[in-house]
């Protein structure tokens, strides 16, 4: 446990130190919060006052930018540079080093969430009303998706290449899942891809606690979804995540 915090900690220094990662998965969510807050935020959007619809679909945006994203762009940039193989060779259990840098991601989803649920609620954004399905919400999606984002490390053979290609696998998904606007005035083909991607139900589940307090069903099916696809990821990274440089 004290190795754990230990790398926490420096984690989290690497995390605020570096400014480009700090704003487009941390500062990023939130500029578009108050912007499209401010546009939309009092209209009404699938039967639900624009700003509280915003506010989940930017939580659920925060958390895909940070876990996934965010996530295996370092490490990827971190494998090419030696990082990662320098890490085996010093005592610190590899687990570890994965664990604090996903705690790490945690943390930064914690603040920005705090931050987006004030900001939200100033914009008339109604306060969770189911608390507990919130968090719970929030912690089984950052562990999904930073299961996935650590098995999409092995699609990447660059760190030149590491953010186009995680960027066009994340940002398109944010997009058809409805986290900026409704997915029911997509095409019916986009509305079909939009029912298979885990953060479709990570939103339908933020919705329901936040907006509804209530589709205990949905909650439940958005949890089994959200399992699925985190155990997926995980039974992918165990075997294909590397510590050494993959680039030729």
């Amino acid at each position: 446990m004290r190795l754990l915090l230990h790398e926490l900690r420096n984690q989290q220094r690497l995390y605020w130190r570096s400014r480009e990662s700090a704003f487009f998965t941390f500062l990023l969510p939130i500029v578009f919060l108050v912007l499209l807050g401010s546009v939309y935020g009092d209209r009404e959007i699938d039967g639900v006052k624009g700003a509280s619809f915003l506010l989940a679909g930017m939580l659920g945006y925060g958390v895909i930018a940070t876990a996934f994203a965010g996530l295996a762009i370092n490490l990827v940039l971190r494998r090419e540079s030696g990082v990662l193989k320098r890490v085996r060779g010093t005592p610190l259990p590899s687990g570890t080093y994965l664990a604090a840098t996903i705690c790490s991601a945690l943390i930064a989803i914690a603040l920005q969430t705090i931050a987006q649920l004030l900001i939200g609620h100033a914009l008339g954004a109604s306060w969770p009303q189911a608390p507990g399905s919130f968090v719970l919400a929030l912690l089984v999606g950052t562990a999904c998706f930073a299961a996935l984002g650590v098995a999409a490390t092995a699609l990447v053979h660059s760190g030149e290449g590491s953010s186009a290609v995680i960027t066009a696998i994340y940002l398109p998904a944010t997009f058809i899942s409805g986290a900026f606007f409704s997915p029911d005035t997509m095409p019916s083909f986009l509305q079909a891809i939009a029912d298979v991607l885990p953060l479709t139900y990570l939103l339908r589940w933020l919705r329901a606690s936040l907006v509804e307090g209530e589709g205990v069903g949905d909650q439940w099916t958005a949890l089994v979804v959200l399992l699925l696809w985190g155990a997926a990821g995980a039974a992918i990274a165990l075997r294909t995540f590397a510590w050494e440089p993959r680039a030729a």
